[in-house]
């Protein structure tokens, strides 16, 4: 997730800076806006299965907090760092602003890997979490969510653990929920819908019909696997699906040029959103190694993976018939192939404006779980559109005012009104 060329939160703070030149912003509200407000690092002791006991690295890390409680997932991943959470706290700042709804960032994880460990020891992890974080967080300071590798059944077993600890219902602790007991209708879709939302009003703006794009999809996770489904609702047609090896240790593409089945997939993908090589091959797809997914000749490509997966190296061999591309992970593209997509001449939609869906749900999850009143899924996928449309609309319309990349005018939108909120606060 983090190897030492690259340093995610170095990446945060690069394109923060650069906004922040662009925005001239006093010296107090860049340093305040360049770290983290509250950072815990902590340890959780676990007696494994076998009868030992491990102890995991747990991490919270709140970057800001004038507009609202924090608010970020919480994700289990051998490589996670320090430095990826601050990465993402800091993102999931500039992600609540971009579409305005009164929350800051927030963002946690521990070290592990759910592949090697039982329900009991993940279990065991989630409520320790919540143990050491059980004073620093809660729905009015800091609102948890799942995340990479974790689900509904970890949120439910740290609000459980919250619950007690504190002697009450607070449902509105943690997002992610599963529905039926706390959690929100078209939370599960709300990432990969949003992701669509975005490109369907990009390709508005070009006069392009969904139908006559294609696509290929980095990663075949919640994100991935609902952004393929609205994009095929709405005409168009993927045609390569990378994902993670577990085994192997390295990614595949899965390339069939008449178009992927959704479906075909899912029910040969493991719970991790692994493709197992031989039932695919069975089914007529063909198995590629390596970076093929960014190589395709389509219109429109979807990083939906992990952080550091569109950089200077590889970004050189998108093809030209690319117009645009989505972000559906965080921080996919590194500042230097971030360069060859303007040169390019390719339409960008960063990720905390693509992938913001997620937060939104959360958002509608936390509101509904406050006052103990649940919507139906139509009305809160039409609430995730409008929230979505509008946000795109904002740093769309800005872009072409000011002659910005997108990612820049995402930034710079949200930068501002977080900076407002502190200057409003009095704290610089």
């Amino acid at each position: 997730m983090a190897s030492k060329e690259f340093n995610p939160f170095e990446m945060a703070q690069a394109q923060f800076d650069k906004v922040a030149d662009l925005l001239n912003l006093d010296s107090a509200t860049r340093e305040l806006l360049r770290d983290p407000l509250r950072e815990y690092a902590f340890s959780i002791p676990v007696k494994m299965d076998d009868g030992t006991t491990k102890v995991f690295r747990g991490f919270r890390v709140q970057h800001n907090d004038a507009r609202g409680p924090a608010k970020g997932g919480i994700r289990f991943h051998p490589h996670e760092t320090a430095d990826t959470v601050r990465a993402l706290a800091m993102w999931m700042t500039w992600k609540c602003a971009v579409v305005n709804i009164p929350l800051g960032g927030g963002k946690g994880g521990v070290i592990c890997d759910p592949h090697h460990l039982s329900a009991k020891e993940q279990e065991q992890i989630c409520r320790g979490w919540v143990r050491q974080m059980a004073k620093n967080v809660g729905p009015l300071n800091d609102v948890p969510a799942p995340d990479v590798m974790t689900n509904a059944q970890h949120m439910l077993w740290m609000l459980d653990e919250y619950e007690t600890i504190h002697g009450a219902k607070y449902p509105g602790f943690i997002t992610g929920k599963p529905v039926g007991m706390g959690g929100s209708l078209g939370r599960t879709e709300a990432t990969g819908y949003g992701v669509i939302f975005v490109l369907r009003e990009a390709l508005k703006d070009m006069n392009i019909k969904p139908e006559e794009t294609t696509a290929s999809v980095q990663g075949f996770g919640n994100v991935a696997q609902y952004a393929i489904e609205l994009y095929t609702q709405l005409g168009g047609k993927v045609i390569a699906v990378a994902s993670w090896d577990q085994q192997d240790q390295c990614s595949y593409t899965f390339k069939k040029n008449d178009g992927v089945n959704l479906n075909q997939l899912r029910n040969i993908t493991d719970k991790f959103g692994g493709i197992d090589k031989t039932k695919a091959k069975e089914l007529g797809y063909e198995v590629l190694s390596g970076d093929a997914w960014i190589e395709q000749e389509v219109d429109i490509l979807i990083p939906a993976a992990l952080e550091n997966q569109v950089r200077g190296d590889n970004a050189v061999k998108i093809s030209n018939k690319v117009k645009i591309m989505v972000e559906g992970a965080n921080g996919p593209t590194t500042p230097e192939a971030d360069k060859i997509i303007q040169e390019k001449g390719i339409f960008l939609i960063p990720d905390f404006l693509a992938n913001a869906g997620g937060v939104t749900c959360s958002y509608f999850e936390q509101v509904q779980s406050n006052m103990n009143y649940y919507w139906e899924k139509d009305e809160v996928l039409s609430k995730l559109d409008t929230k979505m449309t509008s946000a795109f609309r904002a740093v769309s319309d800005l872009a072409k005012k000011k002659n910005l990349y997108m990612r820049d005018a995402a930034y710079v939108i949200s930068i501002n009104r977080v900076a407002q909120a502190c200057k409003d606060r009095g704290w610089v």
